[in-house]
């Protein structure tokens, strides 16, 4: 290692032993089953979000074999908000994987942690390090910042070439004997000093050698090859009720929102009007031979997800007849409240409570 890293090492060791105050509840967990669960809260999720999940799971499911006895709808339920629901997928299955095939003992080796479902090299690296200190470095996008600036790498992070460059950099700056240390250290100066926007330059400990400010680079590092094209999709929620009850169903495999309920969805590709949505054949469906009341049309909601943005909004209809609509079923509100539900209905429910509707 040349003096260069060898120095960023020590500094970094040294900030975190001296400064580093940045609380988490799982910090310094040597639990694999808490450090597990919190790395995957943590997948596409901020710490300030996850932080009251993570207590939530620990408190309701304190070990995995708990996790796994548990029914699926009230683990869902308990994600509820978090998004990207494949997470909560995988974490379901891995429970049972480990509590049935492990005897509820967690895998203690990179590799093996690696093979399970929904765990990545960076999850992998987290995993074995905190809870076993093996020497594996994490690699996420704190640490291509970091990295990148301090090193001056221009390599897109998002590029084959970058991905194993800023690996092979980041395995040698790793301090084998203390892994699980260094890696908190590095992601933890990441979010609270080498920030993406607004970087802490002048506390930074390694300010004097960091090839980025030096060079007047903070802003341009680090580079990212491709940008995401995003996909607009339309969604309107029928939200019907009959006698009582209003009709949901389950979303299928291999879309957004797997396993989360949904109300009777007309799904578009461009903005419509209610005259125009009263025209569509969902809409005469639902109406056929009944008496329909349009109780209310919510305002536009958004929702921005990684590769695409939705939008949309809530009209909320009572009919005087039962209603044929293949897929759904009529459920009371106080089941209703059980049901687990993606943000974007969510937080329509939130603001409007269902009040309309005569109960």
């Amino acid at each position: 290692m040349n003096n260069d890293k060898k120095y960023f090492t020590k500094q970094l060791l040294t900030w975190n032993k001296e400064v580093n105050d940045r609380p988490m509840p799982w910090k310094g967990e040597k639990d694999p089953y808490k450090i597990w669960l919190s790395e995957i809260i943590l997948q596409q999720t901020r710490v300030e979000q996850g932080w009251a999940y993570y207590n939530r799971f620990v408190s309701t499911f304190p070990d995995i074999k708990k996790l796994a006895k548990a029914p699926e709808e009230k683990v869902f339920k308990l994600w509820e908000g978090l998004g990207y629901y494949t997470r909560c997928k995988n974490l379901i299955a891995t429970a049972k994987f480990i509590a049935h095939e492990k005897q509820g003992i967690f895998p203690n080796t990179y590799e093996e942690i690696l093979n399970l479902k929904g765990i990545g090299p960076y999850t992998a690296a987290a995993i074995s390090s905190f809870a076993f200190n093996l020497p594996h470095a994490v690699v996420d996008g704190n640490v291509f910042r970091v990295l990148s600036r301090y090193f001056g790498i221009e390599t897109a992070t998002d590029s084959t070439a970058g991905k194993k460059l800023f690996t092979e950099l980041a395995e040698a700056l790793l301090d084998t004997k203390q892994a699980g240390i260094y890696n908190q250290a590095i992601m933890d100066f990441g979010a609270v000093i080498c920030k993406p926007q607004s970087p802490l330059c002048t506390q930074c400990p390694l300010k004097i050698k960091c090839v980025a400010l030096l060079n007047d680079k903070v802003d341009v590092l680090p580079v990212k090859a491709g940008k995401l094209t995003k996909k607009l999709r339309w969604f309107y929620y029928f939200i019907v009720e009959y006698n009582g009850k209003v009709y949901v169903r389950k979303r299928g495999p291999k879309e957004i929102w797997e396993n989360l309920h949904e109300f009777v969805l007309l799904e578009t590709n461009r903005l419509m009007t209610l005259d125009e949505i009263k025209h569509t054949d969902l809409f005469k469906n639902i109406a056929a031979k009944n008496k329909v009341a349009v109780l209310h049309v919510s305002e536009i909601y958004k929702q921005q997800l990684t590769h695409q943005t939705l939008q949309g909004s809530f009209i909320q209809v009572k009919l005087n007849k039962e209603p044929s609509l293949n897929g759904y079923k009529a459920v009371s509100y106080k089941e209703l409240n059980k049901l687990a539900f993606p943000k974007f209905i969510t937080g329509y429910l939130a603001e409007n409570e269902l009040q309309a509707f005569e109960r």
